[in-house]
Formats: structure tokens, sequence, C-alpha cells
């Protein structure tokens, strides 16, 4: 590793004064010449076996973060719960651009100025490791650099293994377009324990302030934040959504892009059908008769993930063909492996873990100083029960079958998580196991993007914990990255509809998770529709195919869906005739999503608005038909 001065090592790189001054008082700044280089930084001075991150608050030490010395990689575990998840409520807003988040000033009572300057200020007291990224990957990304502390180096090696591996030669001079400040002891001198990251932009340059060590709202979604600024301002997305090329058992490809809320099925629109003990695949258990409902598939489609989260639509990468091509705005992904309970649930995955190449970082992975990290020991939470965010970083190579190369989208999915809906205890979980819908109510659909409860990947605002409690939805909002965003609502809005109005040779489909009805179907009812929407070409139907659903949000409904000669119960793709269910409670049910649709879409009535999201919009508050919906973006069938 290289260690010298700031003024040689960043001479090429344009900063502010206050930033380099930071830079040049610290004590000794470390600049890693290679990815190992920087491992060896995570293990803390020693090497390990367990390094504590520790950081003096007020006088008090507190124990940030542990790093333990794996076979396989370093497992970092944080001593609170709280730190083991993403608090919804973390983004701030220091500048005075347009934005609809809240603002510093307006929760703290004062501007965000004295505080920077404080940061800056304790940075350029203490060792760093200062690091060099692309903010949405090599190939398209924009140049940025993270200034963090030397204790804290997990995070500069979990920030490069996601963006991926790069340095300062290879970049060249460059003004960045981000900078990531880490200063983990300001969650309990200045904020109360809290997890708070604060966005400062410019037209040129988008700060982040990570006060925390759990890097999914930082060095994760903060970057993230950054994509979706820059695509605001330039006209194009950076979608959250997965992707994947399947490859039937005939040899046609379709690829197939799934966006939703979190916990809507993303990461597992990667993953293979899983099967029983007897090689059938269990569709789903009546949750009042306990009836298993299963079926046989002799072959099933081959899968190559094409992106897993982050999912770049940059104009770049655009063909003309009408279909909407993608990339990876990432180089590694934040796997989620609390679905994983024991070894043989996900052989290749679990063999790309266990055995990696390159030593990976873990989250939540409950690590054996020097024994191998195993993604289904998850550490346990306070309450004795398994942290339902284990992570795992894995580097986009170690995929099989990645796909290494833009695609074109046949079929955009959106999956969203369904609640039990029976006829003694109606609910919105009405959704069939398919529908086929115009344009404009997919376009809906991610503006609202609704999720349901039992979400693992955040914690839950009280207020959004009492909603879900009751039954009822949280919107996570536009296009399911307005979490992420820093922007308005109605500007995602119009730059959503102009993605699906531009790109008009592309099938969009509903997908429930968890329930259909009174029937438990985990994601084995996204994971079917991948397979049938492949076995179909891509989704191709005629209209005869398919018949208007009782909801209208819901467009319309397959007639029959056949897999290997074997027809799918019709109770599953048209709810209402389950006998558990009826019309009553699914009428109920449509009324529940109906008037949730109505009350979130009030707030996009502006004068900012598209005229057609205007339009569309005014539909859905008049109860409008399918058709109606049609009359306005054809179905392209």
């Amino acid at each position: 590793m290289s260690i010298t001065t700031p003024s040689q090592l960043l001479a090429a790189v344009d900063l502010a004064p206050e930033v380099r001054a930071a830079l040049e008082a610290s004590p000794r700044v470390t600049i890693p010449e290679t990815r190992e280089a920087l491992y060896a930084l995570a293990l803390g001075p020693t090497g390990g076996p367990v390094f504590s991150v520790d950081y003096d608050a007020n006088g008090t030490t507190v124990t940030e973060a542990t790093v333990t010395r794996c076979r396989n990689g370093i497992a970092v575990n944080f001593p609170e719960d709280y730190m083991r998840r993403r608090d919804p409520k973390c983004m701030l807003i220091a500048d005075d651009r347009p934005t609809d988040k809240e603002r510093y000033a307006d929760r703290f009572g004062e501007r965000f100025d004295r505080v920077r300057a404080e940061t800056l200020q304790w940075l350029g007291t203490q060792e760093l490791v200062v690091v060099p990224f692309k903010a949405g990957g090599l190939t398209y990304g924009s140049p940025s650099i993270a200034i963090i502390p030397a204790s804290s180096a997990f995070f500069a090696l979990a920030l490069v293994d996601l963006q991926g591996w790069t340095t300062f030669d290879e970049i060249g001079a460059f003004t960045p377009r981000s900078i990531l400040y880490v200063a983990p002891p300001f969650r309990h001198t200045h904020f109360d324990g809290r997890q708070v990251v604060v966005h400062d932009r410019t037209a040129t340059l988008h700060e982040i302030f990570a006060y925390n060590l759990y890097p999914g709202p930082s060095a994760k979604k903060g970057v993230f934040s950054v994509l979706l600024d820059i695509g605001e301002a330039e006209g194009w997305i950076t979608a959250h959504a997965s992707s994947v090329r399947v490859t039937t058992p005939y040899d046609n490809d379709t690829v197939i892009m799934h966006e939703g809320a979190s916990g809507g099925g993303k990461s597992e629109m990667c993953q293979d059908l899983r099967r029983e003990d007897d090689g059938r695949i269990l569709v789903g258990r009546n949750v009042v008769t306990d009836e298993p409902y299963l079926i046989t598939l002799s072959e099933t489609s081959e899968l190559a993930p094409v992106t897993d989260d982050m999912t770049l639509c940059h104009p770049a990468v655009q063909d003309g063909s009408g279909k909407l091509v993608v990339a990876d705005a990432e180089d590694g992904w934040f796997v989620r492996v609390d679905g994983l309970k024991e070894y043989g649930e996900d052989p290749h995955f679990e063999r790309a873990v266990i055995h990696p190449d390159t030593p990976l970082v873990f989250f939540s992975i409950d690590g054996v100083s020097d024994a191998t990290a195993l993604p289904w020991e998850h550490t346990p939470d306070s309450t004795g029960r398994p942290c339902p965010n284990p992570r795992v970083v894995i580097p986009r190579r170690a995929i099989r079958r990645i796909v290494n190369q833009p695609e074109p989208v046949d079929v955009r999915t959106f999956g969203v998580r369904m609640p039990a809906c029976t006829a003694d205890a109606p609910t919105y979980g009405i959704m069939g196991l398919a529908h086929f819908v115009p344009p404009a109510i997919a376009w809906l659909w991610r503006l609202i993007a609704p999720r349901g409860d039992k979400n693992p990947s955040i914690g839950e605002a009280p207020d959004a914990v009492k909603r879900l409690e009751h039954g009822g939805m949280v919107s996570e909002g536009v296009g399911s990255y307005w979490p992420f965003s820093t922007g308005t609502k109605v500007a995602a809005a119009n730059l959503l509809l102009d993605q699906i109005v531009t790109y008009d040779r592309t099938r969009y489909v509903l997908v429930p998770n968890q329930h259909i009805g009174a029937y438990k179907v985990g994601f084995s009812a996204e994971w079917l529709t991948r397979e049938w929407l492949a076995r179909k070409g891509g989704g191709r139907m005629r209209a005869d195919q398919l018949e208007p659903a009782r909801c209208s949000l819901f467009g319309y409904t397959p007639t029959e869906i056949t897999l290997d000669g074997q027809p799918i119960r019709r109770t599953l793709l048209r709810p209402e005739l389950q006998s558990q269910v009826g019309t009553d409670a699914y009428d109920a049910g449509c009324a529940i999503l109906t008037g949730f649709f109505k009350s979130e879409l009030q707030q996009y009535l502006t004068d900012d608005l598209d005229p057609l999201a205007r339009r569309i919009i005014e539909t859905c508050l008049s109860d409008g038909t399918v058709e109606d919906y049609e009359a306005l973006t054809p179905l392209y069938l």
C-alpha cells in the first residue's frame, strides 16, 4: 500500500479547500493500492482475529461494530439490533435544491453548515482511508471518492466491492461527482443514537455524510441517490429492479425485469424455483384447510442474472428497438440471505460464498474466528431470533451464469407482498397469479409501490408499524426507488412515465407474493409466472386469452395458464372463485386497494405533472375501467 501526504496522492483530484484541509490535517492517510491491502486494513492493526471498531463519544468508548476474521471473509456485526437494518427516516437534505424529502434544518432547527464543518474537522483528527469509486459501476459510473476513518476500513471495503475496484491512476485527473464521508461517533454526539445520512447537493457535486456504519443507507442506497440525482438532471432512471435472462428448455430467451417495493421479490426473481424433496413444486397451501397444492415440472428454464437491485437505464446502452435496455449499476451485490435456513437450499450461491476466490464481507452473520462463515448462520438479535437482514457482498463475477452486457427487456413484472384474504377476514390480498396491465396501470403501480407487512430489509417507523399491523399498506413511492431519491415526487413521476411511454415494445405484468387469496404461496407465484412468460415467448398473448379482472387496477387476467400440460387452478388466477374468499371479500379487498391508491395519488396533482399523467390519475380517481386505461396507453401484446 502507498502511504503519503494528501497533496501527493490527491493532486489530480479537484477538491474544495475545506475538504483538502481535512485530509492534510489527518495524522495519516492511506490509499490502498490493491483490494487485498484494503482487506488487511479492515481487520485492524493486529490483523484480527476480532477487531473492535471503537470510537470516543463525549468521553465514552462506544463499540460501533466488530470485525471477525473468517476463512472466507470478514463477518461484520453491530452490537445494536437497530443498526442491522436501514432506518427508513435516516435521509435528510441539507441544500436548498428542490426536494420532497425532510430537510436537515426542519428536523434540527438549523442549517447543516455547522455540523458539516465539525464533521470535516473531526475527520482531520483521524487516521483515514481514502478510496476512489465510480458511482454507477466501472463502465458508466461517475468518478467519486470516499473519506473514511481507517478503523472503519470494512465500510470502505464493502463500498468498493459494490461499486467496483479502481484506482486514482486508472481514473486520472477528475472532479468528483460525489463524495462520501463517514463519521460514526456523530450518531451519539449529535443525533441521539439514530441513523442519519445527510445529502448536500449542488448541480455538479453530491455529498453524502454518513453518521452510521451500516452500509445500506449510504454505501449502497446513498450511491443509488447519487445516480437518481444525476439521472433526473439528464433525463434517465436507475430503476430499483432485478433482471434476468430466462432460457427455456427449447432455447428461447426472454429478459424479465422485476420491480417492486422492498420485499417485492427482486432478489427472488434471479433465484431458481424451489422443489420439494420428491421433486414436486409446492404452489401454495390453503391457510384455512392446510391443503397443499403441488404440481410437477420435469424441466425448468435456465436463469442468467443481469442485474440484482440497481438497474441502470442509461442513454448510452439504448438501441432504438423500442425495448428498454438495461445494465447493472453495481459490480457487486448486497445479497440478503435471510431465506437461507440450512445447507443445500441454494447450492450454487452457497458454494460461491463458502468457497469464494477472494474473501468476502458478511453482515449480521455469526462468524467464528478463523472458521468458515456460513450464510445460514444468522446473528441472533437481542430477542434471540435470527437477525432478519443478514447480508453478504458478493462480486458479480461469482454469480453463476452472470450476464455482463446490456440486455433489452421483454417483460417488466411488478411484485407486491399480499396478505391472506378470506371471507372471514377480507384484505387486499386478492391479486391473481399474473395480471397483464396497460402501461398506464403499470405506471400507477410503480407510482404507489405499495408495501405489505413483514418486510425484512428495513426498520419501520411507528406510524407505518401501526398501519401494517391492522392490514393496511404503506406506499414506498415512485418506481419503488423513491426512498432513495433526493428530488421531488412529481419530477420522478414524469420521468418514469416518459420511460414507460418511450419504450413501448414491453409487456407489463403484476405478480403477487406471499399470498393469493386464501393460499400461502411465498414466491412460487413469481417463479411460476416467470417460467410461463418465458415459455409464452416473452409473454406474447392474444386478446382472446385475456379477460378483464374484477378489480380494474389488476388489468387483465389470463383465461388459463398451462405449464407442461398442467393447467394452473383457475382459482389462483381469479381468487374471487376460491370457496374461502368469494366475491364479497374480493370486492372488499378491491375497495381497500382502490381507496389506498386514490388517497396516495392526490399529492401528484400539481401544475408540474405531465398532462398524460394527470389523465391517468383522474381515470383512477373516477373508477375507470381497464378499457379506459388502455385507451390512454395501448396494451402491447
